[in-house]
């Protein structure tokens, strides 16, 4: 699903006119993009809190288990990723201001959306953890690693989201 060319393609009659006029172009161009990215990023949002909430039943499955000794664990897991889509709500547009040093351009804005598309990957990759959890919860082995690759697979996700702020300097 691309959602910058969603963006573009809601474009009215009238502004399509205005957006080709000169000077007025450019400025579309970029509000396009972060606009795109915006729905990107919500769609992130919405798509790693269903992993969130499939997150939680383990939590419970582990309790009615009897593993509450593994609870503490589960729960880093769960922070990471709620801190992980925390981070994707509130992430700047890659906005510059007109008097600032570092000026944003429809590269650096494409850079950017394409690193947010590219998290997209992590969807599944979570999904099949969760599941895998789910999977050594109800046969009472393997729990503790699978416990362990979560963990370890949330903190992947944060660390690649660490490098977002590099992804417009990068692309100057």
């Amino acid at each position: 699903m691309d959602f910058l060319e969603r963006v573009k393609g809601a474009m009215g009659g009238l502004e399509s006119f205005i957006s080709k006029v000169p000077g007025y172009k450019g400025y579309k161009e970029k509000e396009l993009r972060r606009e795109g990215d915006k729905l990107l990023r919500d769609h992130l949002v919405r798509q790693f809190e269903e992993q969130q909430r499939k997150l939680n039943d383990q939590k419970l499955q582990l309790l009615s288990s009897g593993l509450i000794e593994l609870i503490d664990d589960l729960d880093r897991a769960s922070t990471r990723l709620e801190s992980f889509i925390i981070k994707i709500r509130t992430a700047s547009q890659g906005y510059a201001g007109f008097f600032d040093a570092v000026k944003v351009k429809e590269t650096e804005l494409d850079a950017l959306y394409n690193f947010d598309n590219a998290l997209l990957e992590g969807v599944p990759r979570l999904e099949a953890s969760i599941s895998n959890l789910g999977s050594a919860i109800m046969a009472k082995e393997g729990v503790p690693q699978a416990i362990s690759d979560l963990v370890a697979l949330t903190g992947e996700l944060n660390d690649a989201w660490a490098k977002r702020e590099d992804v417009i300097t990068s692309a100057v």
